[in-house]
């Protein structure tokens, strides 16, 4: 359970460092390492193909994908313009230290480890939840992201 508490808060960390950090590539870096860090929680849960999935898939490939179009972007000229400022993050951090308290005295018992991996972890639970249920937003994700850097590539390419 100590475990758990350590990891949290390392993943709120690098969390609010994805936020208040002013550089985009150590944004980026930071939600490399709170990518990690939910993998590790993951693992915990005892979820070791959802673990690995997670830092193939976001931690790898995803994040490889984020660093190309931030590169492309040309990073200097999009310096951070905080239209919303501290108040934002404060109230945000706030928001979710109410959510946190709210879950933590709640006073249910955690998850039963072989239950997660019965509901989560299994590779053929896992494919047969995507490829059922979850085939259209699977589907719609992956044509934003493709979109996404097609217009970043326009946008960088129009200012050239």
């Amino acid at each position: 359970m100590m475990l758990f508490y350590v990891l949290g808060g390392l993943l709120v960390i690098a969390s609010l460092m994805v936020v208040f950090l002013s550089s985009v590539v150590h944004s980026a870096m930071a939600l490399v390492a709170a990518l990690f860090l939910i993998a590790i929680l993951f693992l915990t849960l005892h979820a070791p193909m959802v673990g690995v999935l997670q830092v193939l898939v976001y931690a790898g490939a995803i994040m490889v994908l984020f660093l190309f179009v931030i590169m492309l972007l040309n990073p200097a000229a999009v310096e951070p313009r905080r239209r919303f400022g501290w108040g934002f993050g404060i109230v945000a951090s706030l928001l979710l230290a109410g959510a946190l308290v709210a879950v933590m005295t709640n006073g249910e018992a955690p998850l039963d480890p072989v239950a997660a991996t019965e509901l989560f972890g299994s590779p053929e639970t896992l494919a047969k939840s995507l490829f059922t249920d979850f085939v259209l937003p699977f589907e719609i994700a992956s044509v934003l992201l493709l979109v996404a850097i097609i217009g970043a590539v326009v946008l960088a390419k129009r200012e050239s």
